[in-house]
C-alpha cells in the first residue's frame, strides 16, 4: 500500500482504501479519482480475468418531456445501437465478437448502465462504452426496431393484471407528478417521441456531475483512473436537469378496483415510506422484514398464505426515491377472495403499528439481514451494483463495515416507533381483475382495460 501511492498520485489518481469482508473473502474497496477528476468506487479482484462496471447518472423518466413519456427509456435501450462511425449492425457485431456485455436501463430517478468484459477485451469494452455515452447515432432503422418492440410489449401488458394495477397504483399515489407517469411510456407517449427528443435527453442528463460508477475486477486503480477519463470524460461538465419537486405519497386509506376478465386479480398495496436518510430507516428496513420482507418467514406470509389459504405468495418492501418513499407489497388471489385477502392484509398492518413486533422477531430478523447482505453479493456485478447505490444513497464508503453495528442499535422501541409511524395510516390499494361484490369505499375505473393496436 504504502509503495503504491506515491506512484498513483504521480499520475494524479487520489486512492483511499478500506478493508471490508465480502462472502468469502477481504476486499478493499477503493476511493479512485482519475486525472481527469471523474470518481469511481474500485474493488481489486483477481480471483478470474473479468472485469465489471455498473454506474448511474441522476435523471431517469423524471426528465422525460410532457407528453412523451418513455423518452429516457427509450433513450436507454438505443444508445448501443450505433454510435460514432458505427452502425447498429457493426456496433452489436464488436460486442459480441469479444463476449461484451454491455446494458442500460432507466427508474424513475437513474439512468443507469453496466459493462462486463474479460480483462483482455478491456479497452475494446470501455471504448464502445465511450461512443454509445458520448456519440450514440439513434439511426432510423434501429430506432423504429426497438420502438415497435417496446409498443408490443405495452399492447401485452394493456391487459395483464399486475401491469395495470402498477400503472394505477403509481399513478394514483403521485397524481399529477413525473412518478405518476410509467418508465416505459404508454401506447400513447412512444410512438410520439423522435430522435431529436432522444438526443436532447441524452444531452441534459449524461453529465459528469451527475455520474456514480463502480469497477470490480482484474484491473489496477492506475489503469482504472486513466478508463474512467478516457470513457467518461468526454461527457459534458454539468447535466441541465429539469427540477423535480418533492412529493409526498397520496393520502390513506384509498382503493381502487379495476375490472378485468381474468382468473386471478392482482393486488398492489402502501402508503408513505421513509427517506433514506432518515435516522429511523434502518429500524423501518428491519420491520418491513418481519411484516412481509421475510417471504416464508414473513407476518403477512403466515397469515395470509399459511393460515388462511388466501394467496400463493405476498411481499412488501421499502421504496425510496429522490423525491418521496413508500412502503409497498403484492400480491395475487381468486377475484372471490380479493376482499378477504386485503382485509387480512390491512388487519396485520394494523396489528403491527398498534403492538409492533416481538423481541423475537426482532432478534431473527437482525440476524438475517446481517448474514444476508454479503451472500447477495456473489458477483462482480451485484457487488459493483451494489457500491454505485451506496454512493446515490450517500451511505460512505464504509456503509458495508459499519452496516451490523448499525442494525444491532435498533432497539425493540425504536421497531415499535417505526410501526406506528409508517403502517399505521392504512393503505392505498388497487385491486385488478373479476367484478367483487359492491364495495362503497372502493373506486371503480369506468371501464375495463381492452387491449389496444
Amino acid at each position: 500500500m504504502m509503495n503504491v501511492l506515491p506512484r498513483l498520485a504521480a499520475t494524479g489518481i487520489a486512492l483511499v482504501c478500506l478493508q471490508i469482508a465480502p462472502a468469502s473473502a477481504a476486499a478493499k474497496i477503493q476511493r479512485v479519482v482519475s486525472p481527469g477528476g471523474i470518481e469511481a468506487w474500485f474493488v481489486q479482484d483477481a480471483t478470474v480475468p473479468l472485469i465489471a462496471m455498473q454506474f448511474a447518472f441522476t435523471g431517469g423518466s423524471a426528465q422525460d418531456p410532457d407528453g412523451k413519456a418513455g423518452t429516457g427509456s427509450l433513450a436507454a435501450d438505443t444508445l448501443d445501437e450505433g454510435a460514432g462511425d458505427l452502425d447498429s449492425k457493426t456496433y452489436h457485431e464488436r460486442l459480441e465478437r469479444r463476449a461484451i456485455q454491455m446494458n442500460f436501463s432507466v427508474s424513475r430517478d437513474y439512468l443507469r448502465g453496466s459493462l462486463r468484459m474479460l480483462k483482455e477485451n478491456r479497452d475494446e469494452a470501455f471504448d464502445l462504452l465511450r461512443l454509445a455515452l458520448t456519440s450514440p447515432r439513434f439511426d432510423a432503422e434501429p430506432l423504429e426496431r426497438v420502438r415497435a418492440q417496446t409498443l408490443s410489449l405495452l399492447r401485452r401488458e394493456s391487459t395483464s393484471p399486475g401491469s395495470i394495477a402498477s400503472d394505477r397504483f403509481w399513478a394514483a399515489a403521485y397524481e399529477g407528478h413525473p412518478y405518476a407517469r410509467p418508465s416505459n411510456g404508454t401506447l400513447e407517449s412512444v410512438p410520439k417521441i423522435e430522435a431529436a427528443d432522444l438526443k436532447d435527453y441524452v444531452r441534459r442528463t449524461l453529465a459528469r456531475d451527475n455520474l456514480k460508477i463502480a469497477v470490480v475486477g482484474d484491473v489496477d486503480a492506475e489503469t482504472v483512473g486513466k478508463l474512467l477519463d478516457k470513457t467518461f470524460g468526454g461527457l459534458p461538465a454539468k447535466s441541465e436537469l429539469t427540477p423535480v419537486a418533492n412529493i409526498d405519497f397520496a393520502k390513506t386509506p384509498q382503493k381502487f378496483v379495476v375490472p378485468l376478465d381474468v382468473p386471478q386479480t392482482a393486488i398492489l398495496f402502501g402508503g408513505a415510506g421513509i427517506a433514506r436518510n432518515d435516522p429511523d430507516f434502518m429500524a423501518a428496513y428491519i420491520v418491513n422484514h418481519i411484516i412481509g420482507g421475510g417471504s416464508l418467514s414473513s407476518r403477512l406470509y403466515h397469515e395470509v398464505r399459511e393460515k388462511r389459504g388466501l394467496v400463493y405468495s405476498v411481499s412488501s418492501s421499502l421504496i425510496w426515491m429522490n423525491h418521496s418513499s413508500m412502503f409497498f407489497g403484492s400480491t395475487a388471489t381468486r377475484a372471490d377472495k380479493a376482499g378477504e385477502t386485503l382485509d387480512t392484509i390491512n388487519a396485520e398492518l394494523k396489528r403491527i403499528s398498534e403492538e409492533g413486533p416481538t423481541q423475537k422477531e426482532l432478534d431473527e430478523a437482525k440476524s438475517y439481514l446481517k448474514g444476508s447482505q454479503m451472500l447477495a453479493l456473489d458477483s462482480s456485478t451485484k457487488f459493483a451494483g451494489a457500491l454505485v447505490q451506496y454512493q446515490l444513497d450517500n451511505l460512505g464508503i464504509d456503509y458495508l463495515e459499519r452496516r451490523s453495528g448499525i442494525i444491532d442499535a435498533v432497539t425493540l422501541d425504536d421497531a415499535k416507533r417505526v410501526a406506528k409511524r409508517i403502517w399505521g395510516n392504512g393503505v392505498l390499494s388497487v385491486s385488478v381483475g373479476r367484478a367483487p361484490v359492491a364495495d362503497a369505499s372502493a373506486t371503480p375505473s369506468a371501464t375495463a382495460p381492452t387491449a389496444k393496436n
